[in-house]
């Protein structure tokens, strides 16, 4: 009976690990002959076999990482919330969103514009590519008896050794607190990583799909703080501009489809470090590299109900579908030469690059066909860990958007770990006016601007980062001249006509200085995280951005029981000084600047919270803006909207490697 038994274990993991034959993959069969022989297992599976990597990675050199199975941050679920990018939003999870903080948008090319959705997107960059010794999976959740439901999985195994596959699910479903609050998404990739035998052939794939709807609700019918007084109320119960339910629910849907492609080949000295170990890196000395990618976006806003409470721009539209659909195919070709010594110390590199945009636009009323050809490159040399510097530079030769460029600069240079480092960092940039700004052809919004001019950016910037303080300082200076923007319409004779319309509107030249400066004490266990950031413009009123932000976090953090239980318990607390609060074009997806200066009064927001880990499961439980319960009972960042109220939540994951 033992020996049928261990029979069906030698068959099942022989399914499991089928292909994997070579030595360092021969660790499964081990484990089987050791539940044969009925001895101790010789292999213990652990996060250091499962390791990872990015685009960004692997377009320098074909090495992975180990995947975080730490707790730190793990509280941080909604990514509206968090602490190093604040943002302002509606009022709950997943519904239209903005940076906080002035935050440049480094882009080049065409661009459609809508921005409001983005944060929830799963984007070809961002995929990762695994190396897998055992079948890693993970399992994840946010909610369960609360009001936001988040859950997410993942899975890679290697095929062989050589080559692996991925998969990770996402999917979303959120009530809001206001009424015309729900949120849903169904989001997802499929990745591939091959690598050849003699590591100098690399194929890269993923395929990602989003499909992420936010209810409308105009916002409250009463948008002042007369809401939050007495006893506090369900925000259920609030009234609310639009009301429609089911088939009549008014919605922006964004759908964003793509498939990537990447092959590379080395030609040329192979340069190995860690031969044989997980972490082990092939530099090449030559590349030549594919980049092929096809993605489809499509924005949709939809709304079956009379406008009675003056939501909209005036109209008597009840029915309103509005779309615009962007294609765009895009090739990649580039070829990179490195020059190093043996040590791999000291590296030289240049790389050069050509790239071509097929782009497809349509919206209700037009079609359109753009093309942009540009080219790119970098230099780079590295000495040792002590200096880095690197110029790059991407610049659109023919096209749609032609004249368009960036050209960067940066320099790091160590000093010790005791002395900490400084990078400098300069760039300069041309950007064409994004599609929303050029053309809208919306049922309550419609412009054809070709008298927007280019936004030219210059920047300079300043960084000192020492690890062994726990100290790291930024300045920023920028100098932008034609800043792009939205604004409502003048209308100085109050003409009810004129009322949320918005327009394009450019600036002239704008100033700003930016200091962001982190900080963290220890004493003990006891830990006190700090972010701080000043800004300072000529122009605050057109950014809508505060000029102090403030984020605090005090936590006590220890491992317990035999170095089981590994925690953190803590408090946040973040605070920004009044700014003049934006509005928000429902139909148009878009932040204004209203012809009303409105600031709401800005109060410290604290966040209770406990993470931890045992083994392979993390959790977390928090306790959002515990001070309603005190003071205030709550508050604005969008004009109109009201921010949500004190909420728990908690989180779970889980980390299979078998």
């Amino acid at each position: 009976m033992r020996g049928l038994f261990g029979w069906c274990i030698l068959m099942l993991i022989g399914l499991y690990s089928y292909g994997q034959v070579d030595d360092e993959f021969s660790s499964a069969l081990d484990s089987a002959r050791a539940l044969e022989d009925n001895k101790k297992d010789s292999v213990v599976f652990s996060a250091k076999y499962v390791r990872y990597a990015t685009l960004d990675m692997l377009k320098h050199a074909s090495y992975t990482q180990q995947i975080d199975t730490s707790h730190r941050n793990f509280q941080y679920y909604n990514k509206q919330n968090l602490p190093w990018n604040p943002s302002i939003h509606l009022g709950s999870y997943g519904l239209a969103t903005r940076d906080l903080l002035f935050t440049p948008d480094k882009s080049i090319g065409f661009q459609p514009g809508f921005h409001a959705l983005e944060r929830y997107l799963i984007l070809p960059d961002s995929v990762r590519y695994y190396r897998a010794r055992a079948r890693y999976s993970e399992l994840y959740a946010v909610g369960f008896f609360f009001d936001d439901q988040v859950f997410r999985a993942r899975l890679a195994q290697n095929i062989n050794p050589q080559w692996n596959i991925a998969a990770e699910y996402h999917a979303a479903n959120t009530d809001g607190f206001y009424y015309n609050q729900a949120y849903s998404d169904r989001k997802g990739s499929v990745s591939t990583w091959y690598e050849s035998k003699s590591r100098r052939y690399n194929l890269l794939m993923n395929a990602t799909f989003n499909k992420v709807d936010a209810s409308e609700n105009g916002s409250v019918t009463n948008d002042t703080t007369s809401i939050f007084e007495g006893e506090i109320q369900s925000p259920f119960s609030i009234q609310t501009k639009l009301r429609g339910q089911q088939q009549n629910r008014p919605f922006n849907k964004w759908l964003d489809n793509g498939v990537f492609l990447r092959q590379s080949f080395y030609l040329g000295r192979l340069d190995t470090v860690h031969a044989g170990k997980p972490e082990m890196e092939i530099h090449p000395t030559n590349a030549f590299a594919h980049n092929t990618s096809i993605r489809q976006r499509k924005y949709i806003f939809f709304k079956n109900e009379e406008d009675l409470y003056s939501a909209f721009p005036f109209g008597d539209a009840v029915e309103v579908h509005d779309t615009t659909k962007v294609t765009n195919i895009s090739n990649e070709f580039t070829y990179t030469f490195y020059l190093r010594n043996k040590s791999l110390k000291n590296e030289a590199k240049v790389n050069v690059g050509f790239q071509n945009d097929l782009i497809w636009y349509a919206d209700n009323l037009t079609r359109d066909f753009f093309q942009n050809n540009a080219v790119k490159g970098d230099i780079r040399y590295q000495f040792s860990d002590k200096v880095d510097v690197a110029v790059s530079g991407h610049q659109i030769v023919v096209g749609e958007n032609f004249g368009d460029y960036l050209y960067e600069a940066t320099a790091d240079v160590g000093m010790g770990q005791k002395i900490g480092k400084v990078t400098l960092g300069a760039y300069t940039q041309n950007k064409s006016p994004e599609m929303v700004f050029t053309r809208m052809n919306y049922t309550y919004h419609q412009w054809l601007r070709n008298d927007l001019n280019k936004t030219k950016t210059q920047n300079l910037s300043f960084r000192y980062k020492n690890d062994k303080l726990g100290f790291s300082g930024k300045a920023e200076y920028f100098l932008i001249n034609n800043y792009l923007y939205f604004r409502e319409v003048d209308n100085p004779n109050d003409n009810e006509r004129l009322d949320r319309l918005i327009e394009p509107a450019q600036s002239g030249n704008l100033n700003l200085l930016k200091v962001t400066v982190g900080q963290n004490f220890k004493f003990g266990n006891f830990h006190l995280d700090n972010l701080v950031v000043y800004q300072k413009s000529d122009q605050m009123d057109i950014l809508s951005t505060p000029e102090l932000y403030t984020w605090h976090s005090f936590y006590y953090q220890d491992i317990w029981f035999d170095k089981v239980l590994d925690f953190a318990i803590g408090l946040d607390g973040k605070f920004n000084t009044p700014f003049k609060a934006p509005t928000y074009a429902i139909n148009a997806g878009q932040f204004y600047n209203s012809n009303v200066d409105i600031e709401f009064s800005t109060y410290p927001v604290l966040d209770a919270w406990f993470t931890t880990n045992i083994k392979r499961v993390n959790l977390f439980i928090s306790y959002n803006f515990l001070n309603q319960n005190f003071y205030p009972r709550g508050y604005y960042t969008v004009r109109r909207y009201p921010m949500n109220p004190a909420n728990f939540r908690f989180g779970v994951s889980w980390k299979f490697y078998d």
